[in-house]
C-alpha cells in the first residue's frame, strides 16, 4: 500500500510558493551576472585572432582566419611576456610575503591576550576601509626615501602592506574556529609556540590558508594604481601586466594595433582563469569550512 501523505496547509504552499519565486529571480539574477561576465571576456577572446576591421564590424562573431600573429605581436613587439615574468616575480613575493605575516599576525591576535590585542585587530580592520588612492601620495614619499622607488621591492612590500588588513581580518576569525586540544597537548609536551604555530596549527588552517591566497594572487595581479605610482616611465623594463598592457594602449593613440592590444589582454586573462578552475573546490571548501566551524 503506498503511503498516505498529508496535505500541506494553505501556509506552507504560500511558503514554498515564495520560495520558488525568490529562487526563480535569483536564476535570473545569476545568469544575467554572468553574460556581464563572460560577454566582455569572449569578445576580448575572439578579437584577439581578428584584423582592426573585423573587431569593429562585427566584434561577438567568429574571426575569418586564426591570426595567431597577433599573439606573436603581443609576446615578442610589445614585451608581454617580459611584463608577465614580472608580474609572477612580485605576486609570488606579495604574496608570500602577505601570507607570513598575515597568518602569524592572524595566529597571535586569535590565540593570544595581551593588552591592545582588540586595538591593533581593529587598526587591521580599519586598514580595508582606507581608500588607496588616498594612501598614493605618503606611500610614493615613503618608497622613494627608502631608496625602493622604481624596483620590484618596494612593489612587493607595498603589495603585502595593501594585502595584509584583510588577510589577517579573514585568518583571525578562522583561527578562532581551530580546536585548542591539540596545541595545548604539544605545549605540555615541549612544543615552543613556534614549532606549534609551523607545524601544527598552519596544517590544520590548511583551507582558509589556501583560499586567501588566491585571493590574494587573484587581487595582486590585477592591481594597478600602485605599479603606476611605484614604477615610473624609466623603469619600463620592471612593468607588470596591467601596467604594460595599459602603456600599450597609450602608446598607441588612434593607430592602435587591437588585435594584439586584444592578444595581450588574453595572454594576462588566461593564467588567472587557470589558478581559479584548477583551485575553485579549494576556495569553496576553505571558505565553507571557516563558516561551518
Amino acid at each position: 500500500m503506498s503511503e498516505v501523505r498529508p496535505r500541506a496547509t494553505s501556509p506552507e504552499r504560500t511558503a514554498r510558493k515564495q520560495v520558488s519565486v525568490y529562487m526563480r529571480l535569483a536564476h535570473v539574477g545569476l545568469v544575467f551576472w554572468a553574460l556581464i561576465v563572460i560577454v566582455p571576456l569572449v569578445f576580448v577572446f575572439l578579437g584577439s585572432f581578428k584584423n582592426n576591421t573585423e573587431i569593429f564590424g562585427s566584434p561577438l562573431s567568429l574571426p575569418g582566419e586564426l591570426r595567431l600573429d597577433n599573439w606573436v605581436r603581443a609576446w615578442q613587439t610589445a614585451h608581454v611576456g617580459r611584463y608577465l615574468l614580472n608580474t609572477v616575480i612580485v605576486v609570488t613575493g606579495g604574496v608570500t610575503l602577505t601570507m607570513l605575516l598575515g597568518s602569524m599576525a592572524a595566529y597571535v591576535l586569535a590565540r593570544y591576550t595581551f593588552p591592545g590585542n582588540r586595538a591593533v585587530y581593529y587598526l587591521f580592520v580599519a586598514g580595508m576601509t582606507f581608500p588607496m588612492f588616498l594612501a598614493l601620495v605618503p606611500l610614493f614619499f615613503v618608497v622613494r626615501n627608502l631608496g625602493l622607488l622604481g624596483t620590484h621591492t618596494g612593489l612587493i612590500l607595498a603589495y603585502a602592506a595593501y594585502s595584509l588588513p584583510f588577510t589577517v581580518f579573514f585568518l583571525t576569525a578562522f583561527f578562532k574556529t581551530l580546536p585548542t586540544g591539540v596545541a595545548e597537548a604539544a605545549l605540555i609536551d615541549g612544543c615552543s609556540h613556534v614549532r606549534i604555530f609551523f607545524q601544527i596549527m598552519l596544517p590544520m588552517a590548511k583551507p582558509g590558508l589556501v583560499s586567501l591566497t588566491i585571493f590574494n594572487v587573484i587581487g595582486q595581479a590585477n592591481q594597478y594604481l600602485l605599479p603606476l605610482a611605484l614604477l615610473p616611465g624609466d623603469a619600463e623594463d620592471k612593468f607588470v601586466l596591467t601596467q604594460g598592457i595599459s602603456n600599450i594602449s597609450v602608446e598607441a593613440g588612434y593607430q592602435a594595433d587591437w588585435g594584439g592590444l586584444f592578444a595581450a589582454l588574453s595572454i594576462s586573462i588566461i593564467p588567472l582563469l587557470i589558478v581559479y578552475v584548477l583551485f575553485h573546490r579549494q576556495i569553496q571548501s576553505g571558505l565553507t569550512a571557516g563558516a561551518l566551524k
